[in-house]
Order: C-alpha cells, then sequence, then structure tokens
C-alpha cells in the first residue's frame, strides 16, 4: 500500500520484458490474493464445523497455513514491484546521483544474488519432497511437494523481478531508489 500511495511502481517503458515480468508479478500477486481469500474462507468453514456443527476438522488447519505461507512467497514479486518491502532512503536522499546510481547497482545485486541462492536451496528442498515422496504426518497426508512449490516459484518470480527493476534502472527507465535527482538541476542553474 505503501508503495500505491506514493506512486512509487515499477516503471517499464516501452522494454518488453519489463512488461512481461510486470505482467507476471501483477499475476502472482492476484493470485497470492485469491491463496488469502482461500484461506479466509476455510477458516470461517472450520469455525462452522468446529463450534456450531461440534464437528472435527481433518485439512482446514493444514490447508490455511500452507495458502497463507504459499502466499507469502508468491506475492514477493508484486509486493517488489509496488515498491511495498521496508526500505529507509535516508542514505541515498544525501548522495549524489552518481554515487545514488551506484548503490542502488550494488543493492540490486546483492538482492539479486541472495534470492538465487534461496532460489537455488528452495528448488532443492522442493525436489528432494517430490522425489521422495514425502507427506505430512496428518490424517490429511498431503503430499509435501505441492505447498513446498511455492517457495521456487517464489523466488524465481522475485528474483525476475529483481533483475526487471536492475535493467529499468540501468537503461534509465527508472531512477535509482526511484528518487529523481534533484542536485543536478540546482546545479545546472
Amino acid at each position: 500500500m505503501a508503495g500505491q500511495i506514493g506512486g512509487a511502481v515499477a516503471q517499464t517503458g516501452n522494454n518488453p520484458f519489463l512488461r512481461g515480468v510486470n505482467a507476471l508479478s501483477t499475476l502472482a500477486g492476484w493470485c497470492a490474493a485469491g491463496m488469502i481469500v482461500a484461506a479466509v474462507a476455510i477458516t470461517c468453514q472450520m469455525i462452522w464445523v468446529r463450534f456450531v456443527l461440534n464437528g472435527s476438522t481433518v485439512w482446514q488447519t493444514e490447508a490455511v497455513i500452507y495458502l497463507v505461507i504459499a502466499a507469502t512467497l508468491i506475492g514477493l514479486s508484486y509486493v517488489q514491484r509496488l515498491r511495498g518491502h521496508v526500505n529507509v532512503d535516508l542514505v541515498p536522499l544525501a548522495l549524489p546521483h552518481r554515487l545514488r546510481k551506484a548503490m542502488a547497482t550494488l543493492t540490486l545485486g546483492l538482492s539479486i544474488v541472495i534470492v538465487a541462492i534461496m532460489l537455488f536451496y528452495g528448488y532443492d528442498y522442493w525436489h528432494f519432497a517430490w522425489e521422495r515422496g514425502w507427506k505430512s504426518d496428518t490424517v490429511w497426508g498431503v503430499r509435501l511437494w505441492i505447498p513446498y512449490l511455492s517457495i521456487p516459484v517464489g523466488f524465481a518470480l522475485l528474483l525476475l523481478q529483481l533483475i526487471a527493476d536492475l535493467i529499468a534502472m540501468l537503461t534509465g527507465v527508472e531512477a535509482p531508489f526511484g528518487l529523481e535527482d534533484t542536485s543536478d538541476a540546482g546545479e545546472t542553474n
């Protein structure tokens, strides 16, 4: 929400790659929202079954947990697209444009490396669960590769959005940290 208030949404220009990643991140946001709505509906159904019908629930709690975790992971790229992650721009505001761009490049580069590592190990974990046929130790016995799939998918989408952000910044489609350069304008007058 904070990203929308300030109007800080990832810029795409006419770049087809940036527009494609933007569309994927938006789709991921809608999917994440759908998962949250489903989790809320299942929670309401669970409350009805337990307290009104005085019955037992088998799958509801586990499904809600998996849906909320998946929504969080799948929604990462959408939140990055909206610039909704917590940021402190005190240092970038104090820097001249060239250093601000260098800092943004370094920050995005490190973020890409860290998310790529998370993607690698997330995929490995998902694949291990799929290969071994892991199931949860509950009555429902869900095949764990299904909820674990949100790990590599979520980090792959976030990685794509971070790469798109870096490309947008390096090609001048977007300003570093979304901060327009006002120091150069003052120096030319």
